[in-house]
């Protein structure tokens, strides 16, 4: 696996795709997929388990909210994060985002640099997590003749 799999659940075309170009050239992180609404969002992320590392998800969608989405995906795997994008990231929404399973909560105005900083992290630990395995000295047994 070469990169974090992160997945997009956010409304407004223009933050989606400023949030998409700044992924890719900031913290090296593709995103493999988007939504608008929370129908859609909970859809993908719940019915691909396997396929995603992070989603980023906006509280206040056009249709539904991100809470749900959040709430939908609480039985994801541990190594899978989720963290919110919100204009509305006051310490109740945070602590509401926090019961709900999310792992960050970033405020769309003043965080983004920390949420950029979030996934460069977790891209980091990934890769070092993964290098590790693929060092280790193989340990099987040949076959016989």
């Amino acid at each position: 696996m070469t990169t974090i799999r992160t997945f997009i659940v956010e409304d407004n075309p223009t933050i989606r795709e400023n949030l998409v170009g700044t992924l890719r050239e900031v913290a090296r992180i593709d995103p493999i997929g988007q939504a608008e609404s929370e129908a859609e969002g909970t859809r993908w992320l719940t019915g691909n388990l396997s396929q995603w590392d992070l989603a980023i998800v906006d509280l206040f969608l056009k249709d539904g909210t991100g809470f749900r989405v959040l709430e939908a995906c609480r039985d994801r795997d541990p190594g899978q994060k989720m963290v919110v994008l919100s204009n509305y990231a006051t310490p109740e929404m945070r602590r509401k985002c926090a019961m709900l399973g999310a792992d960050a909560v970033f405020d769309k105005a003043t965080e983004v640099e920390d949420l950029i900083d979030f996934c460069v992290r977790q891209r980091q630990a990934h890769f070092s997590a993964s290098p590790a395995a693929s060092a280790a000295p193989s340990r099987q047994t040949p076959l016989p003749h």
